[in-house]
């Protein structure tokens, strides 16, 4: 049976959390007065049809109902989650709860997604208060999974417990939170770093973009897959937290930041903090935790590349540059001898390049061919500009075989020569090396397309006569071992 969920105001964050429900299979009801809320909300709905369902490598349930609804009653009945998501107002939310409860399931989960105020605050003179609960998610609520769950005593143990496996079937964490204080966990780092970065800004030390990228190309990325303890932890070496507490303990009594306020670092407090981080991390030793860091920084960062964003657009720039400066970044005049294979990829294999069985998957080298192909393409005059023209190549067949497997780290080449082409015929094949070693040859046949018309057609004459100086100078070399073969043809 489908389950249904209320959101109540229709914002950034309503609409986020009414993207996170709907995508995962859940009916939705939306109020908000506002006459533009349905468009907002299906704006919001547009990116998350574009980016949830991808992070993961199965399919979500299908996706719920929406519905949009004058009258708070309307929406709340018969729904299993509440979600008020109101102008951060006490006196706002405390008559939006009321109105809920008025028409609510008594078992209900009723959460707010309020950034600061304690839930005691929302409970008071409320009907049920043992309903009501903060869950404060993060923008966007969609991608972002953490939601601070903060509870009294007065909230009933088997709503909260309910809460949390809801919000754990959706894809979320939460953070549960048993004792309550404004603004919760997270926002209160916020705060701090945010009225350093105000100082910093006010003081003339920094710029607004010179502390974004303290962040985004530093301990942001670390922060991202090891939070802060455990960075700290690492940061001691094989000795531990206890020896960073040593080391940079007395530094929390240094000028170094404009919040002076901070706990007496006393033996309790240093054994306190070292025992949760055993608790926390002490089954991984130094290197194991180095190298989790390290697996999850390559993945993030080569993330961010492909979207040319943060430290990406950092290796996206390097990337270019390297490229321009070597072998890879000739254009077919360059090539003084075009009788001879082409260099079109040299790199190393990236951690998460790897599969189960620790080397190179079967994708992967789908992709570097094709990174070759593209370097090929571009080497005959079909670049970016001359896509952008209307005229691209598609791969119309492809045959791979796999001759041995190659690990992370691995720096490998990729040579091309060309079989055949001209007109809309391209016909190229591709051999993959570590070394003298080849790992696996990659045959492809193209046709130039008219982008406009999806249909075959000649290429420019530019591209035609470049693509048949290499078919003319290659055509007296023997059909490489393995060219023209299908699957379980002889070897």
């Amino acid at each position: 049976m489908t389950q249904t969920a209320a959101i109540i105001g229709g914002g950034v964050i309503g609409g986020g959390w009414a993207a996170r429900f709907l995508l995962n299979g859940w009916n939705v009801r939306i109020f908000d007065p506002d006459p533009q809320a349905a468009r907002k909300i299906n704006d919001v709905l547009t990116n998350a049809r574009r980016s949830l369902p991808g992070l993961l490598d199965v399919a979500l349930p299908k996706e719920g109902q929406i519905s949009f609804h004058d009258e708070i009653t309307q929406a709340v009945e018969g729904a299993v989650w509440i979600q008020e998501s109101v102008p951060e107002r006490i006196d706002i939310k405390r008559r939006t709860l009321a109105e809920i409860q008025d028409t609510c399931n008594p078992a209900a989960v009723i959460g707010s997604s309020t950034s600061g105020f304690k839930p005691s605050e929302l409970q008071q003179d409320a009907k049920r208060g043992s309903q009501i609960m903060v869950c404060h998610p993060f923008n966007p609520v969609y991608l972002l999974p953490l939601v601070e769950v903060v509870t009294t005593e007065e909230n009933d143990a088997q709503i909260t417990e309910s809460a949390k496996d809801l919000l754990t079937g959706i894809g979320m964490h939460p953070l549960h939170l048993k004792k309550e204080i404004d603004a919760h966990v997270a926002d209160r780092f916020l705060e701090a770093v945010w009225r350093e970065a105000l100082w910093l800004v006010k003081d003339g030390i920094a710029t607004t973009e010179e502390i974004d990228n303290a962040i985004r190309y530093g301990f942001g990325l670390r922060w991202a897959q090891m939070g802060l303890f455990e960075t700290y932890r690492v940061a001691g070496g094989e000795a531990g937290m206890k020896h960073f507490m040593a080391q940079f303990g007395p530094a929390l009594k240094w000028p170094w930041t404009k919040l002076m306020d901070v706990p007496e670092l006393t033996d309790e407090l240093i054994d306190l903090i070292a025992g949760q981080s055993d608790a926390q991390s002490g089954h991984f030793s130094i290197r194991e935790l180095e190298r989790i860091r390290d697996s999850n920084l390559v993945a993030m960062m080569r993330a961010l590349k492909s979207q040319d964003a943060g430290a990406g657009a950092l290796l996206a720039a390097q990337e270019q540059s390297l490229r321009a400066n070597s072998e890879l970044g000739q254009v077919a005049a360059d090539i003084v001898d075009p009788s001879l294979p082409i260099l079109t990829l040299r790199r190393c294999v990236p951690l998460d390049w790897t599969d189960y069985n620790g080397h190179m998957n079967e994708a992967k080298y789908l992709q570097a061919f094709g990174d070759a192909t593209d370097r090929f393409m571009a080497l005959v005059g079909c670049d970016a500009a001359y896509i952008a023209t209307g005229g691209s190549y598609f791969t119309a067949e492809t045959h791979i075989r796999h001759i041995d497997e190659v690990h992370a780290g691995v720096l490998i080449e990729v040579r091309t020569r060309v079989l055949g082409g001209g007109g809309k015929k391209m016909h190229i094949w591709h051999e993959m090396y570590d070394g003298d070693r080849l790992l696996a040859t990659g045959e492809h046949f193209l046709l130039h397309v008219n982008l406009k018309t999806r249909r075959p057609c000649d290429a420019s004459t530019a591209i035609d006569a470049a693509l048949r100086r290499f078919v003319e100078a290659q055509a007296h070399l023997p059909l490489p071992t393995g060219a023209g073969r299908s699957i379980g043809a002889p070897r």
